[in-house]
């Protein structure tokens, strides 16, 4: 039996046209949607909860090659890089595997 991997993404985004939180919840509840369904991946925001204008976002990927799961976080960070294209930008983006 193989072991699982696990490829965690990290993106901490910069969102300058947000005014409130109510706005910012807006754009990530509906740009995690849909990565999830896309993507089949787990989404959370894990940092930044009270700043209205930044967000760190993790993206993770359960998989039995470590390749195919880093395959589909790379996937997901840059669909989210392009989704926000327009409202704002990244500032980090990191990639680990486990």
């Amino acid at each position: 039996m193989s072991a699982a991997r696990v490829a965690l993404g990290m993106l901490e985004l910069h969102l300058p046209e947000v005014g409130s939180l109510k706005g910012k919840r807006q754009i990530l509840k509906g740009l995690k949607d849909k990565v999830k369904n896309r993507f089949d991946v787990s989404i959370a925001e894990v940092d930044h909860h009270d700043s209205w204008q930044r967000a760190t976002l993790a993206v993770a990927c359960v998989s039995h090659d470590s390749r195919h799961a880093n395959e589909v976080v790379d996937k997901a960070l840059d669909f989210v890089e392009a989704s926000v294209e327009g409202d704002g930008y990244v500032i980090d983006r990191t990639v680990e595997i486990r």
